[in-house]
């Protein structure tokens, strides 16, 4: 973090000190919402949570080095009181960044491979300059100032992970940090629950685009020319407009893809030239989430060739997105249980038949959460795809939802064994004495069903 005094983060923040023995002792390490950790010289924001309140651990912060806490009410040692600390952990966000001088912010969001995306992209401008991206999917009004308190005055990209729940989540976002450069995935069906339809959430998306600086002053949109609601958003955008995808008319395109055991190779071409890109990452759709990171390296003047080597090597970062577990038995466990929507659905059991080859497929899906009027004809399209992909044992964890997705993957293909199980340890009960060496198994759902934990259990085992 930009070093600050307690003096500053009260005042940028509409705060007042506490028990602060020295209002000019500054705060020097990034802030955090766990008091777990907290590094020395850094802020402890303590928010409350569904089980705990944060200013209950304001004590055992400071003891591990906080240099103060930021509060509601004083607590009994170095505070900033403020009246909100979400939306003071916000404007102390956009006082650092003002700061920032040489750092170029860019804002990516998507319904789909917007964590996968940001840890390609934090990898390839990494090979450039200093870098500075968003911890796990921390893309929220919390996640982005803690972003934000990481970077130093040395940072040169400023990548921000920016997700929305309701109309008006990503205008907050560019209000604390407005991005040079925006960077929109696609329109699916995240959340559709929420917004009432993919045109609702396109509207949501499009509100970066909106947000960023004029083409005189440097602004730079990169959209989707494979989705069609994301192309459109050219209009509702002051800034240059760049595109990438596999349209041979996008600026950044992919040509000659192919998949090994499911991870692509294809060849890269932008304006400046083209070069062979070999993914590490698990899925073809991550040639789609490639050229995203492609096209931003681009925008900011990175070599073709630089690019491609850099996406080559670039590893998995996140865990619980098409997270490749091995057993020492022969067993592959890909855990892509995160969360989910019929897209990533759809990625993760393409992912599973290609890496699977010619080796027992199973696949292990539970509900689809926040899909609203689409929760029926979601679930039945995933049964319908799972079972005309050739997988040889479908397990469906929940309740309504996992029936009827089981149902449709038993009227598409009748010979297929399917299990309907309510819950994670009753799959586990199933799975443990069935795997055998050269067993691939996918294990996807959204993440209020805590597959996570499943894959985790099967993949210590061998």
């Amino acid at each position: 973090m930009i070093p600050m005094t307690l003096t500053e983060i009260a005042s940028v923040t509409g705060g007042r000190l506490d028990a602060v023995p020295d209002p000019d002792s500054k705060v020097t390490a990034p802030a955090a919402i766990d008091s777990r950790l907290v590094q020395p010289g850094g802020l402890f924001a303590a928010l409350p949570g569904e089980h705990v309140d944060g200013h209950d651990y304001a004590a055992q912060a400071v003891a591990a080095g906080a240099a103060a806490v930021m509060t509601t009410r004083p607590v009994g040692v170095p505070a900033v009181i403020v009246d909100d600390v979400t939306a003071a952990m916000g404007r102390l966000a956009s006082a650092v960044a003002a700061r920032l001088t040489d750092t170029t912010a860019i804002a990516l969001t998507g319904s789909s491979g917007k964590t996968s995306t940001k840890d390609l992209l934090l990898q390839v401008l990494q090979h450039d300059a200093p870098t500075v991206a968003t911890d796990r999917s921390f893309n929220n009004e919390i996640g982005l100032p803690l972003t934000v308190l990481r970077a130093e005055p040395t940072t040169r990209y400023l990548v921000l992970e920016m997700g929305a729940r309701h109309a008006g989540h990503i205008a907050y976002l560019t209000r604390l940090v407005p991005p040079h450069i925006g960077l929109v995935l696609n329109v699916g069906t995240a959340h559709i629950g929420e917004f009432g339809g993919r045109h609702a959430i396109a509207a949501a998306k499009g509100e970066l685009v909106e947000a960023l600086p004029s083409t005189a002053d440097g602004g730079l949109a990169i959209l989707n020319a494979d989705d069609d609601l994301v192309a459109a958003m050219h209009t509702r955008t002051k800034a240059v407009v760049a595109t990438f995808g596999r349209a041979p008319h996008a600026d950044v395109r992919a040509t000659d893809v192919h998949l090994d055991h499911g991870r692509a190779r294809f060849t890269l071409t932008t304006p400046l030239g083209s070069a062979l890109v070999t993914l590490q990452v698990l899925g073809e759709h991550q040639v789609s989430n490639a050229l995203a990171a492609a096209a931003v390296a681009h925008g900011v003047g990175m070599a073709p060739t630089a690019i491609a080597d850099a996406l080559s090597n670039a590893q998995p970062l996140s865990s619980g997105r098409l997270e490749v577990l091995e057993r020492p038995d022969g067993v592959v466990i890909i855990n892509d249980a995160f969360n989910a929507n019929i897209d990533s659905m759809t990625a993760g059991l393409r992912s599973l038949v290609s890496i699977a080859d010619s080796r027992r497929a199973i696949a292990v899906l539970g509900e689809m959460r926040e899909l609203g009027d689409d929760t029926t004809t979601a679930h039945a399209e995933v049964g319908r795809l799972a079972a005309a992909l050739g997988i040889d044992l479908l397990i469906a964890v929940g309740t309504t939802a996992a029936a009827i997705l089981a149902e449709s993957a038993r009227e598409t293909r009748p010979d297929l064994p399917i299990e309907v199980v309510p819950d994670r340890h009753t799959a586990y009960d199933i799975l443990h004495g069935l795997l055998k060496s050269g067993d691939t198994v996918l294990i996807k759902a959204s993440h209020a069903l805590h597959l996570d934990e499943l894959a985790i259990q099967l993949a210590k085992e061998a």
